[in-house]
């Protein structure tokens, strides 16, 4: 049977598409808030205003940001073990430190800098990881893959004033997998997931072993253990978990890291008494004003009310740096910002490469 797929499923998908706000590219779903952007630049008199939001963060966590050095600013009983390498270290060095900093397979790697899910893989074995390393031209992140089951994302801000602090967004992270049935294949389930279609060639290399197996009633098979949308992780709206309680763990741990107004702590916790207690809880990373309330994704959520929350969320933004900009903090320059975003977006060097390095989290 042929992995290829037939004209009527890609019919399908390229309508689902475009009926489905959730996976349109990510310029044009934002387009109508660049206007309401400009408006807030205009009242703001600079189109950088947001970067004076989280003055620890560079540009506020826009973009360009160190995930690791984020990370290093966190109560180390909260985050994974850890360490960034540069792609050239050799065998034995990097074995050494994945020793002494109590790291073993399976494990997470990641590229310092990267956005919405870029780049992120499990590894199994030293192979895979070398394979991974090769080509790259950045520094990675090594973690400790944690294995607790609720993947949540937490959006939290405080005004640097201290007269409001909120939790405004919980996303539920439904990682892509199937649940057999006991008369069908791999191959057939993943067909009629349409999750998985969209990652059909990447799932069918991955499992091609496995493809023409039956998947016995009721098994679970984890097709992607990496929570992104971009993996084909389901986002689910988890507003109904925020309370007191959420608000007062989060407070307890953003009050500990300086610099730090605004942003979304991406966690796994063994259950939601653990997450209420506070107890048990991996920040596997931290955005910073670049967070979106990622519980909008949700497919049963509307685009007015996404848009809705968007704008809500821009607001506050707003304001958080109008305060911390009233108190000293600089909007970065036009000029340096474009250039900075520039060398992002269409990188021509190597960047924030560091030879040989080999950085433990505390």
């Amino acid at each position: 049977m042929t992995n290829g797929m037939n004209i009527m499923t890609r019919i399908r998908l390229i309508f689902i598409r475009i009926g489905r706000y959730e996976f349109w590219p990510f310029w044009l779903f934002y387009l109508p808030m660049y206007f309401y952007g400009l408006y807030l630049a205009l009242r703001a008199g600079s189109l950088t205003y947001f970067t004076a939001v989280n003055p620890a963060m560079k540009y506020g966590g826009a973009f360009d940001m160190l995930k690791f050095d984020i990370l290093d600013r966190i109560n180390p009983d909260l985050i994974p073990r850890g360490i960034r390498i540069s792609p050239d270290i050799g065998t034995d060095k990097l074995r050494q430190m994945m020793a002494g900093a109590g790291l073993a397979y399976p494990l997470v790697a990641k590229p310092d800098i990267g956005e919405r899910g870029r780049g992120i893989e499990l590894l199994e074995e030293e192979a895979g990881l070398r394979a991974y390393l090769d080509g790259k031209q950045e520094n990675v992140i090594l973690q400790e893959f944690i294995g607790y089951p609720l993947e949540l994302g937490v959006l939290y801000y405080k005004y640097p004033d201290g007269s409001v602090e909120e939790v405004t967004s919980v996303v539920i992270r439904d990682l892509l997998r199937i649940i057999g049935d006991g008369n069908s294949t791999l191959r057939e389930l993943m067909e009629k997931n349409i999750r998985a279609q969209f990652r059909r060639k990447y799932l069918f290399h991955k499992f091609q072993d496995q493809l023409d197996e039956i998947i016995p009633a009721d098994n679970e098979v984890l097709l992607e253990p990496i929570g992104n949308h971009c993996r084909g992780t389901r986002f689910l709206n988890g507003n109904r978990l925020i309370n007191d309680q959420l608000l007062s763990v989060f407070s307890g741990i953003a009050t500990d890291i300086p610099g730090f107004d605004y942003g979304r702590f991406d966690i796994k916790v063994k259950n939601l008494e653990d997450l209420y207690l506070g107890r048990n809880i991996r920040i596997l990373e931290l955005n910073g004003v670049n967070s979106e309330p990622a519980h909008i994704y949700d497919p049963e959520y509307s685009l007015s009310r996404a848009y809705r929350d968007i704008v809500s969320h821009m607001k506050i933004i707003y304001r958080i740096s109008r305060m911390n900009h009233q108190e000293g903090v600089h909007y970065a320059t036009i000029r340096k910002f474009t250039i900075d975003l520039k060398n992002h977006l269409y990188p021509r060097q190597k960047k924030h490469y560091l030879r040989n390095q080999v950085t433990p989290l505390r």
